[in-house]
């Protein structure tokens, strides 16, 4: 059944030890290499599995979670992909050839950990349809499409400083989300106007004085303590122009002289909270790095849309499961990955000579075949 396959190539993303593509699964499964280029045309609700599996990992949190978003770029040789195009790498820092994927993930303050929702592969055309849709809009069509569901987890979404942009905050917030994310360092800011009313006619006054973040007003702020992290945190509401509404806001001076700013578009939001959803986005970026590293994120060959979703989407829920079992073990994922494949070895030479192992005799002997390589030189 298609359950079986998904499980069983959710298993050999973890013991394959290089490329982990159809061939190679097709050379180490139990299955044809055709059978898995089948089932990866199917379609599985990997939204849904993935936020069972974030739930049993957050289960020792206290449930201060939030959605969060980033784009990340796949490298692709060839033409005839769909949807292969040139795109930002944030790692090259420069734009590229190959694919995109917008990674939906969900993190979890007080365990300062992301677990991956979904990937979708981003669908953009270029041309004609550039012009009525930007980049920003597709991202949030994406949100859209999925916000039921997430909205179960929170209603709280963080993202980089790319998406700080208006037209993309204005659509999010009409979905219900309240957005997290920072500003660029010369950002219009003002201060909340706290005069009295003239009772003159017209709109009541909005903003009072500009803010120079080099020279803050102390009386407007509160100084946050933020323990272990250094540097000075100022919180306050403040009238952020380019977003047209009143933000919470932190101003983060590093010890270096530059500043940073934090905001949230929940007005009520406490300074010390955006400061730690901001931080703990972070860990996405980590969540991409070991999919590419370990578990064959960039790997599959295909030039079908369906086989490249179900291959993202495949890659971040066995790093889900990896997690859970490294939390378990007490190990890291590449020590993990080690230790399967070495297992996997084992057994697979077991099975061709059909013998059984005498364990109580052979154990010590087997652990060290086990955790062989798994150790960094």
């Amino acid at each position: 059944s298609i359950q079986t396959n998904v499980m069983e190539m959710l298993f050999l993303l973890m013991v394959i030890p290089r490329k982990c593509n159809f061939t190679q699964m097709g050379r180490y499964g139990k299955r044809g290499e055709q059978c898995y280029r089948q089932t990866a045309e199917r379609s599985v609700n990997w939204l849904e599995m993935n936020m069972w599996l974030s739930a049993f990992a957050f289960k020792q949190g206290k449930g201060r979670n939030a959605i969060v978003i980033d784009p990340s770029f796949i490298k692709k040789a060839g033409k005839h992909t769909p949807y292969v195009g040139t795109f930002w790498s944030g790692c090259a820092g420069a734009v590229k050839h190959g694919l995109e994927i917008l990674g939906i993930g969900v993190i979890d303050m007080d365990l300062h950990e992301c677990m991956m929702l979904k990937a979708v592969q981003t669908t953009l055309e270029k041309g004609e349809k550039k012009k009525e849709m930007s980049l920003y809009d597709w991202y949030a069509k994406v949100l859209e499409d999925d916000k039921v569901t997430l909205q179960r987890i929170c209603k709280v979404l963080v993202a980089d400083s790319a998406f700080s942009k208006r037209p993309f905050i204005d659509k999010v917030m009409k979905m219900g989300f309240h957005v997290v994310s920072r500003l660029r360092h010369d950002a219009a800011l003002f201060y909340i106007w706290d005069g009295e009313p003239t009772g003159k006619p017209g709109r009541p006054r909005v903003k009072g004085d500009k803010i120079d973040v080099r020279n803050i007003d102390i009386s407007k702020v509160n100084e946050l303590d933020l323990g272990e992290t250094s540097g000075k945190a100022y919180a306050l509401k403040a009238w952020c122009k380019s977003l047209h509404r009143v933000v919470s806001l932190v101003i983060h001076e590093l010890p270096n002289g530059a500043r940073r700013l934090y905001f949230s578009t929940d007005e009520s939001m406490d300074g010390r909270d955006v400061v730690e959803y901001y931080a703990t986005r972070f860990q996405e970026e980590f969540c991409f790095r070991d999919a590419k590293q370990f578990l064959g994120l960039t790997d599959c060959q295909a030039r079908d849309k369906r086989k490249l979703e179900f291959a993202f989407n495949s890659s971040f829920t066995a790093l889900n499961v990896a997690k859970i079992m490294c939390k378990e073990h007490e190990t890291s994922i590449g020590r993990l990955k080690a230790q399967m494949i070495n297992a996997y070895y084992a057994q697979r030479i077991i099975d061709v000579f059909e013998k059984n192992p005498n364990t109580p005799l052979n154990k010590e002997r087997i652990n060290d075949i086990f955790s062989f390589d798994a150790d960094a030189a």
